[in-house]
């Protein structure tokens, strides 16, 4: 492993990245229900297989090339899809306590650090998985179609890391001075 590689930079940043924002896209654009005919329950395949077991091996792949923030991001968040994807809730109550526990790992994922796009995904994340979990509480489908919305913002930012990752695109905004006259000296 090249250690003059900083850690977030490789290959397997950019595909965990992709596999969480498709994940999120189609979990997020179910959850809306924008697309007529489509539900959350339509995303759990892509859950499974592409937010589970794809993200859950990056995971595992970033710990071992020393990605601490990313290897645990990947791995804990495709664990959580893929028992999202295969398990059977059938109460409201179940459902909502998934979430609320889904989005406390997104809450510790946020605070935990790393870069300034991966915490933004893992925040918008929490407050969708957030807004998810009490909308499953209180049976209530406007705070479920604000969640989705808050998770395709998510998977929006995550793709975008992803692309930008691989096309050089600018990944931070430039910082500019605190106010009008006021200049940087050397």
């Amino acid at each position: 492993m090249d250690k003059d590689v900083p850690a977030g930079s490789g290959i397997t940043t950019v595909a965990g990245r992709l596999a969480l924002g498709i994940t999120l896209l189609a979990f997020g654009l179910g959850n809306t229900a924008v697309l007529d005919g489509v539900s959350a329950a339509d995303a759990s395949s892509i859950a499974q297989y592409v937010g589970g077991a794809a993200l859950f091996v990056a995971g595992v792949v970033a710990l071992r090339e020393g990605d601490a923030a990313d290897g645990t991001a990947f791995s804990v968040l495709g664990a959580l899809w893929f028992t999202w994807a295969v398990t059977d809730v059938a109460a409201a109550e179940e459902a909502g306590l998934f979430l609320l526990l889904f989005a406390l790992a997104a809450l510790s994922l946020t605070l935990a650090g790393g870069d300034r796009l991966g915490r933004g995904v893992h925040g918008l994340f929490f407050v969708a998985l957030m807004l998810l979990a009490v909308a499953a509480f209180a049976q209530n489908d406007g705070l479920a179609k604000a969640g989705g919305w808050f998770a395709v913002a998510a998977g929006a930012v995550a793709w975008y890391a992803a692309t930008a990752a691989l096309a050089h695109w600018p990944t931070a905004l430039p910082r500019r001075a605190a106010g009008r006259g006021v200049t940087a000296t050397g």
